[in-house]
């Protein structure tokens, strides 16, 4: 593993959270939205986030913060959550039976934006972190879904997690982005929900990257390849996920102020608008954020916040060739090696 600054480990057992990890993680994750949220408002220039705070009856509660009619920004949300309780939710155990029969903690930051400009993509956020008795891990990932995309800016995306992912292990980001590529997948269209990014989940620092249901996938297959890494500790793992939260804005923030001004028309404008159907059918059936969220009685409100507030379906749409839109179709919406891009 390459070196990085993170802190030493406050217990002597690697495969052990420290005492106080809630309390870190919490305080950690607050203070990742309250950085996103204030950068957010001056890229946007106009809108500012009205806050909600909430309480789950069983245990926790979060920050819900929505933008709505923004100069950029037609809608978006950057939450917190904390919840606990007895009862894990079946689709964690599905995925770690051996947390069974204990308590839960969970907390996290999520975000989704909608901007109004076509040529702006829309952009998701997630770090989060579980325990239940002796297991946890942290999980999350980021991905663009663009509607009128350009090279540079999906390469400029995808080159900025890389250094961010290369600081910890250069394994990281090709196994991380492989999983994005096959998290963010539309099983019923067959196409990626954008261009990617990176996605992890159930890591502890045991065993190999990869954790994920597909095991002849090319996540998997590049992850046998690297083989198990050396034992990483909780304080790195903490570490890692905060610097992924922390390299959005120096990752999107870039591509919104080249596109936010870019003129468009109602071609435009209703093409985003069948494309963020897209969006919508990922969140509602495969999303594994919103199901967690619903089985463990989250705030509906919170939860739905990652919907677009327009979208519409259209019967058999099939781009013409040789436009934008079927590019998007036949470049973008394909696994790509982007942060090699263009490929030799």
């Amino acid at each position: 593993m390459t070196s990085s600054s993170v802190s030493p480990a406050t217990t002597s057992n690697p495969a052990t959270a420290p005492t106080d990890s809630r309390e870190r993680v919490s305080q950690g994750f607050q203070q990742l939205q309250d950085s996103i949220c204030r950068q957010l408002e001056t890229l946007d220039g106009g809108g500012t986030f009205q806050e909600d705070q909430w309480k789950r009856p069983e245990g926790g509660g979060g920050r819900s913060r929505v933008i709505k009619q923004g100069d950029v920004f037609e809608q978006g949300g950057v939450n917190f959550s904390e919840v606990w309780g007895e009862n894990l939710p079946p689709s964690i155990l599905v995925q770690r039976p051996e947390a069974a029969g204990h308590g839960f903690y969970a907390t996290g930051t999520s975000m989704v934006l909608h901007p109004r400009n076509p040529y702006v993509p829309t952009v998701h956020l997630n770090y989060r972190y579980f325990e239940a008795g002796p297991v946890w891990w942290f999980g999350g990932g980021i991905d663009l879904t663009p509607y009128y995309p350009f090279e540079e800016d999906v390469v400029h995306f995808h080159r900025t997690l890389k250094e961010t992912c290369d600081r910890y292990h250069d394994a990281y980001y090709p196994t991380f982005k492989r999983w994005c590529d096959e998290y963010f997948y539309l099983k019923h269209r067959q196409e990626t929900r954008g261009v990617g990014g990176i996605f992890f989940d159930y890591q502890d620092g045991r065993g190999e990257l990869y954790r994920g249901p597909d095991a002849d996938g090319p996540a998997a297959q590049h992850s046998q390849q690297v083989g198990e890494l050396p034992q990483r500790d909780w304080e790195t793992l903490f570490s890692f996920a905060q610097a992924c939260g922390n390299a959005f804005i120096p990752a999107y923030s870039p591509i919104v102020e080249k596109r936010s001004s870019t003129q468009y028309s109602d071609h435009e404008r209703q093409f985003q608008l069948y494309r963020r159907g897209r969006y919508v059918e990922f969140n509602l059936v495969y999303d594994r954020g919103t199901i967690f969220g619903l089985q463990t009685n989250g705030r509906t409100e919170s939860i739905l916040m990652s919907l677009p507030p327009m979208v519409r379906w259209e019967y058999g749409y099939t781009p013409e060739p040789g436009t934008p839109e079927a590019r998007l179709y036949d470049v973008f919406l394909k696994p790509q090696d982007w942060a090699n891009w263009p490929a030799a």
